[in-house]
């Protein structure tokens, strides 16, 4: 292994620990990835602002895939900005609305919307949505470019939304499990992998010489653009069978010491 120009990790389940912690040796590490002209760019089905607070001091000098692939940032700069159409996303708000125990949540660029009173429900989806705001109607939600529809559902999103909601696939749309509880509806031709690929052409750079950490579904197709891909050792089943490595779990900050390992040996 030798020559990464560009190393792209997914946030939650990978990068961060189980309590949305990154760690505390990753400041020191980066500093030597940037003397090496390595690129770091976190890849998350967050909204970008729920990413970006974590890298406050060096934001403006490295890439942010957010919404699945459906914003991208590369230095303070706009590469890529998706967009729904509005028919569809009511259609799917109101799909939602009719699956027992199901909380939608409308990502878009300004902010994320939710209409829900579920009090317990919205402590936890801020600590991934931090800019936000509750709205009467999220149908009516109409002067914002909406990325996706992120679907929560407490007893899994598998059994529970993706049954229901793969039928929006019909329409050019697709559904893809993003996590234990969380399931995404966006457009049919936006994931991480193309966004990373936006994001390599733009950049010069090729898969062969990019390294790429993920722990569930929405990671696949970024792995299979990266030739040092790696799956955590908490990733489901279907991630373990795409990546060419495994590292050890996010709670071990299993990304750090691949890179640490990289950079000690090259």
């Amino acid at each position: 292994m030798k020559d990464i120009k560009l190393i792209v990790t997914d946030m939650d389940g990978t990068f961060l620990n189980s309590d949305h912690e990154m760690s505390p040796d990753f400041a020191q590490m980066y500093q030597e990835l940037k003397k090496r002209d390595i690129m770091f760019v976190p890849a998350s089905g967050r909204q970008m602002r729920g990413i970006t607070k974590y890298f406050d001091g060096i934001k403006s000098e490295i890439g942010f895939i957010a919404e699945n692939g459906g914003y991208i940032i590369y230095k303070n700069q706009e590469l890529f900005a998706d967009e729904m159409d509005h028919d569809l996303v009511m259609k799917i708000i109101k799909a939602v609305r009719e699956i027992p125990g199901a909380r939608a949540v409308l990502s878009a660029k300004k902010k994320a919307y939710y209409e829900t009173d579920d009090q317990e429900f919205i402590d936890f989806f801020t600590q991934y949505y931090t800019k936000n705001q509750k709205v009467d109607d999220l149908t009516e939600v109409v002067d914002d470019t909406t990325f996706k529809i992120a679907v929560y559902h407490p007893d899994g999103s598998e059994k529970n939304l993706y049954p229901v909601l793969k039928q929006f696939e019909e329409y050019n749309l697709k559904a893809v499990v993003s996590g234990k509880y969380w399931l995404d509806v966006m457009n049919q031709n936006i994931n991480k992998g193309i966004a990373l690929e936006k994001l390599q052409k733009s950049l010069n750079i090729l898969p062969e010489q990019t390294m790429a950490f993920g722990d569930y579904m929405n990671d696949i197709e970024m792995l299979k653009n990266s030739k040092y891909s790696y799956a955590m050792e908490n990733a489901h089943p279907f991630v373990k069978e795409t990546a060419s490595f495994e590292t050890v779990s996010n709670d071990n900050f299993g990304v750090l010491k691949i890179v640490q390992s990289y950079l000690d040996n090259n």
